[in-house]
């Protein structure tokens, strides 16, 4: 995806002192496009289900870490989809890479990406570009980038960019057989009417793009039960088992989205209150969320898991790889969600 040079991203995020997002991101086009990367060669036969990864992978910072941990670590395969999020093309803070493109060259699978935002506080950053993508083994037929309802201008806070919340949606061909899939990133900053907003915004752009499909959904809904600008709100579940079990249990009381899934037909994996966030607290530990899903629908929904990303849990690491040397506490903030997703027979 071409980029563009720091003094026109700043030029044109100097802007939205006096427009909106959406004014500004239409004079930038790779706002609407994705950028697709078809693999040499794809499996000759469909499996019986389809394996589905949902990872926000914080940046691709720990790039090579998170090659190793998808390439070795038992729990997240076999995957033949993974909806991935948070990904930098361009960025000092990841070392510069197009971490999508690179993650997808050394697990042989075709990607599209989307553009989330444009970041502007590192004028060092050759692109400054993040966003979400899809890694298939499968060829990609078609890719869409859907630009979801604003609920937060990300250009008045401290992260400082242009853009807004994405989902990325594509038509798969697995051995002639089209299925539909999409990644999705729904905003933080907002309450749970919001994010219930952008979600239903991605599923009607899902029944028009795939009439009779198979689709599978899935990414960090941010599914906090908060606002997550409410430091008040963040402090007061630490303190309360009650409304942790909130956090964890009762999500869909609480967050419309995934009723509002469930309403058009939508499994919602994994069944199981299994924290999928640890949110970091300004006194120290952290906060477990559950907030990355997958949602299934035309397919049989079997096995799922919530796989950790905790350096602590990663033994599998082979030695001298860069997971076994790695020193930080975990690859990502998030863990993985996997799921089994079958051919339904007739």
């Amino acid at each position: 995806m071409q980029g563009l040079p720091n003094e026109e991203r700043q030029r044109l995020g100097a802007l939205l002192d006096r427009a909106s997002q959406e004014e500004v991101m239409a004079r930038i086009p790779q706002f609407s496009q994705v950028e697709v990367y078809q693999a040499a060669s794809a499996p000759g036969e469909a499996p019986a289900a389809l394996g589905v990864l949902v990872f926000n992978m914080e940046r691709g910072v720990c790039l090579a870490e998170l090659g190793d941990f998808l390439e070795f670590c038992p729990a997240v395969r076999p995957f033949d989809v993974i909806l991935a999020n948070e990904l930098d093309d361009g960025c000092v803070r990841s070392g510069g890479k197009n971490t999508a493109l690179e993650l997808a060259r050394r697990l042989g699978m075709h990607a599209a990406f989307g553009l989330e935002f444009i970041e502007l506080v590192n004028g060092e950053d050759s692109k400054g570009f993040h966003g979400n993508a899809i890694f298939s083994r499968w060829p990609i037929r078609r890719a869409k980038a859907v630009r979801l309802p604003e609920q937060y201008n990300w250009y008045f806070d401290r992260q400082r960019r242009i853009g807004g919340r994405l989902a990325v949606l594509a038509e798969l061909d697995v051995a002639g057989k089209p299925v539909g899939v999409g990644t999705i990133h729904l905003e933080n900053r907002t309450h749970g009417s919001g994010r219930q907003a952008q979600l239903e915004a991605v599923l009607a752009e899902a029944e028009a793009m795939f009439p009779g499909l198979p689709v599978v959904l899935g990414g960090d809904l941010n599914t906090n039960t908060f606002d997550g600008r409410d430091k008040d709100a963040i402090q007061a579940v630490a303190g309360s088992p009650e409304l942790q079990r909130r956090c964890l249990e009762d999500v869909s009381a609480w967050e419309g989205c995934l009723p509002a899934a469930e309403k058009m037909g939508y499994r919602l994996l994994p069944d199981r209150a299994r924290p999928t966030r640890r949110k970091p607290l300004p006194g120290g530990g952290c906060l477990e969320l559950r907030l990355d899903w997958l949602l299934v629908r035309g397919l049989e929904a079997g096995e799922s898991r919530t796989v950790s990303t905790r350096r602590a849990d990663c033994g599998f690491a082979p030695p001298g790889s860069a997971l076994a040397a790695f020193a930080g506490e975990e690859l990502s903030d998030h863990n993985a969600v996997w799921a089994s997703c079958a051919y339904r027979t007739e």
